[in-house]
């Protein structure tokens, strides 16, 4: 009988940089080796037409560098925190192809084509990447 493999225990994600955003908001900005990112947008996503004007322009001023073209930084879910980092789903949904990680995340498989706006009304659909060859 073999005995189970451990699972490498991943390092906890770091914070770099808290910047404030609106008078109840801040962003953080986290660096983590977390490969999770969210199916669906969560109810609060600021990324759902539902929540416009939920969230601060200064938010989205300060995370405006995930939009970017070739970005390495990428947008994630303010309800998964910073303790369990994702990235978040309306991000995905919402264009964020122009994303250097989002894109190698779907081709090195660690994305998947299973993002869906769970019918929210986050309707800009994601890129569909090739799966890679072996």
């Amino acid at each position: 009988m073999t005995s189970p493999t451990k699972l490498a225990k991943r390092a906890p994600a770091t914070v770099l940089k808290v910047t404030p955003a609106g008078q109840d908001h801040q962003v953080v900005s986290l660096k983590s080796q977390s490969k999770s990112y969210r199916k669906e947008p969560c109810p609060g996503c600021p990324w759902k037409t539902a929540n416009a004007g939920d969230f601060p322009a200064d938010a989205f001023k300060v995370s405006a560098n995930t939009a970017y073209d070739m970005s390495t930084h990428v947008f994630s879910c303010h309800e998964s925190g910073s303790r369990h980092p994702a990235t978040c789903a309306g991000f995905l949904l919402r264009g964020a192809d122009n994303n250097l990680s989002v894109r190698l995340s779907y081709i090195n498989g660690k994305f998947q084509n299973d993002v869906t706006d769970g019918a929210t009304n986050c309707s800009i659909p994601t890129v569909i990447w090739p799966k890679p060859t072996a």
